[in-house]
């Protein structure tokens, strides 16, 4: 085994990445353009007979160019109609084209991408590995490849990496090397100790190689070699019965004295590396250290193989790092389900953890659940047809947030906690602020600084924006009834049918906005889907069909994942209620406050992720899709949910809502329709957007605290 500096050219690992690759869901602009009076329209908007190329569908056609357009206008004749051929120009800038890698994505993308289902980013599909860009190859490498490196490896994450991991791991092998020296049989393993002592120190441009008789090996001649290993595909360090007894004695040895520690040291380098999530080739490093370096007899052996060799500490791009299909992030966040859990229901007295830290670690324990949450239901959607995806949707598109609203309801009626159930109220609207100002703003806002200008479909977009008033409309009715002809105090409010009750008006509005919902599915996903203009189109290794796309998850897989996050979710949602109390009962901060700010955006922190990653890729109309569709669910799904839940076991939910909640929901939609208008975003919308959304939050910060509370 040999440890030896790698010269060579200079490249860098972090490439940039293809065309092809530089969007996972590469979405696209269409080409075409409409000019006006005496300027030619192209070809492949204005003369239909030429427009049979694969980026468009006939029914795409009716949004793209207006009828007077495509009939009439050639490369003689000009649009009769400039205000026609300025919206068709318009329509022709928010297009955009799915590139689907197999029909597996495309079917995610289309179920997912108009109105009514969350927005999930991960593929549901293994992305063949040789048709990823060098930068997406690098993340998965095992790190026993040599590359041609050279200049100077002085970076900020490798000086980083120094204080962080390898003086501490380097001081581990050097006193293992000390206690293997001194037993005189392990002197060999103490030479390999103190080798790997001064690598662990320093291990960038450095390899570990296995030699042949003392030589090095012939991918790095110029090594320097120090150290001998053995092959690769050596199971484990077990010594042979026709070894000598001194070598099989120095094993024995190694295996009992000089190798635990390491693997404690390793482990535990490895566990913080990954967890650090940007620095996982140190995580891989120490890992592969373990599992092979470690387990070989430091003799010459007739094979020669490179067995270690890394570069840089840090790669950014571990941020798109994938397990099984599941994020890195969600992936480490996992475990805080357990640990909530466990001192949850365990820890009955609070002598280990206080409610605020169970309180704080069962919320953040929601966000890896509702991923896997998504996960699933994308992996089914994406495998089943229309129905079956409407309905696995509609029954578990919304359980993360009715999962808690429900537990803190009956907790808060068992208990006879009245600001329980205002604060799920909060929650409601604060869920519904946060998608309908943050989260399009914040997209705008990062989207806008990466393209100076984006646009989007405003007709698409002008079909949420008529939801979002049909349901907060609906949604708020009763509270306007109430104010007119009745008492705003929610105690005086009864649900029998008489005098100033609102009681008869709540049902009959928890039942109108499903069927809203109902008629805004059929409309963008059946009978006016073409005002998407979506197109799935043939990527590069396109592959038709299930046989030729290896799914992550399949549909029984997704369908038990499913069952068991919704089960951990309901836990999890239990001991956030349970130890809730103590967090109202902090004097400065008014309940309205929590709320609208940690039980309503906690749950929506993946989708705020996609839909910032969306803005990046330049598709500001998926991002700002994302927060539109949620903001409906809330109020034309998960709100009459729960009036009918009331309605079967009376928990005390009354659907009126403080004047807060009324004026600041409406304010909210009035401005973003505004902002929406012009088909077009920047900075400085979203900015205003985001603005607007933190001064509601000074007023639910000062706000005086609800009756009951």
């Amino acid at each position: 085994m040999s440890l030896s500096s790698n010269p060579g050219t200079d490249t860098t690992s972090r490439r940039r990445r293809p065309p092809e690759h530089e969007q996972d869901s590469s979405w696209e602009h269409s080409p075409p353009s409409c000019h006006i009076h005496g300027l030619q329209i192209h070809d492949q908007v204005c003369e239909a007979e030429q427009l049979n190329s694969a980026d468009y569908t006939p029914s795409s056609l009716r949004s793209i160019c207006p009828a007077q357009c495509t009939t009439k206008c050639t490369s003689s004749h000009p649009c009769q109609s400039h205000h026609l051929c300025d919206d068709s120009r318009e329509e022709l800038q928010s297009k955009r084209t799915i590139r689907a890698e197999n029909e597996v994505e495309a079917n995610k993308l289309v179920n997912n991408y108009r109105f009514g289902f969350r927005k999930w980013k991960s593929h549901v599909t293994e992305r063949p590995f040789e048709e990823r860009s060098d930068v997406v190859k690098e993340l998965y490498s095992e790190l026993n490849v040599i590359k041609p490196q050279a200049g100077h490896f002085i970076t900020c994450g490798n000086i980083a990496y120094v204080f962080l991991f390898g003086w501490w791991v380097s001081v581990a092998y050097l006193l293992v090397s000390v206690l293997m020296f001194i037993t005189i049989i392990g002197a060999s393993y103490g030479k390999l100790c103190w080798n790997l002592s001064c690598y662990f120190l320093w291990p960038f441009g450095k390899t570990i190689h296995e030699v042949l008789s003392g030589r090095c090996c012939n991918e790095a001649p110029d090594c320097d070699c120090i150290t001998e290993g053995l092959d690769d595909n050596s199971p484990v360090l077990l010594p042979s019965p026709t070894e000598i007894p001194i070598r099989r004695f120095s094993t024995y040895l190694w295996l009992l004295l000089g190798y635990p520690p390491l693997v404690v040291i390793h482990s535990l380098a490895c566990f913080f590396s990954w967890i650090l999530v940007f620095t996982i080739p140190v995580s891989k490093m120490n890992a592969r250290t373990l599992s092979v370096i470690l387990l070989l007899p430091p003799e010459d052996v007739s094979v020669s193989t490179s067995l270690l060799c890394c570069y840089h500490a840090v790669n950014w791009y571990y941020y798109k790092y994938t397990v099984d299909g599941i994020n890195v992030f969600a992936v480490n966040l996992l475990p805080l389900v357990i640990i909530a859990i466990v001192i949850g229901y365990i820890d009955q007295d609070n002598q280990y953890a206080s409610s605020e830290a169970k309180f704080a670690i069962a919320v953040s324990s929601i966000i890896p659940l509702s991923y896997y949450i998504g996960m699933g239901i994308a992996s089914i959607s994406a495998q089943s047809n229309f129905a079956v995806g409407a309905v696995v949707n509609a029954t578990f598109g919304s359980i993360t947030e009715l999962t808690f609203y429900i537990t803190a309801l009956l907790r808060g009626h068992q208990a006879d906690k009245p600001c329980l159930q205002e604060v799920v109220k909060a929650a409601l609207t604060g869920t519904l602020l946060g998608c309908i100002l943050f989260i399009p703003g914040i997209c705008m806002i990062i989207g806008g600084l990466k393209h100076s200008e984006q646009r989007f479909n405003s007709r698409s977009t002008g079909v949420s924006s008529a939801l979002l008033f049909i349901s907060v409309g609906g949604v708020f009715a009763p509270t306007l009834f109430s104010k007119a002809y009745g008492s705003l105090v929610c105690d005086a409010c009864t649900n029998s049918a008489g005098g100033n009750s609102s009681g008869p008006l709540v049902y009959s509005v928890s039942a109108l906005l499903p069927v809203a919902y109902i008629i805004g599915l059929l409309f963008t996903l059946k009978t006016h889907s073409y005002i998407y203009n979506i197109h799935v189109e043939e990527g590069q290794g396109m592959r038709v069909g299930h046989s030729g796309a290896v799914v992550h998850w399949s549909r029984w897989r997704s369908m038990v994942i499913l069952i068991m996050a919704t089960v951990l979710t309901s836990a999890c949602a239990d001991l956030t209620t349970e130890h809730i109390q103590p967090i109202l009962n902090q004097p400065n901060i008014s309940q309205y406050f929590i709320g609208v700010t940690v039980l309503a955006m906690v749950p929506e922190i993946p989708e705020i992720v996609n839909g910032i990653q969306f803005a990046l890729q330049n598709n500001i109309s998926l991002s700002l899709e994302v927060g539109s569709c949620i903001a409906v669910q809330v109020c034309m799904l998960q709100i009459p949910v729960l009036v009918f839940f009331n309605a079967f076991y009376d928990v005390g939910f009354v659907l009126i809502f403080s004047d807060l909640h009324l004026w600041a929901s409406i304010f909210s939609v009035i401005l973003v329709n505004y902002i929406f208008m012009d088909g077009k975003s920047d900075y400085f919308q979203g900015a205003a957007l985001v603005v607007v959304y933190f001064i509601l939050l000074a007023l639910y910060y000062f706000a005086p605290s609800p009756k009951g509370c």
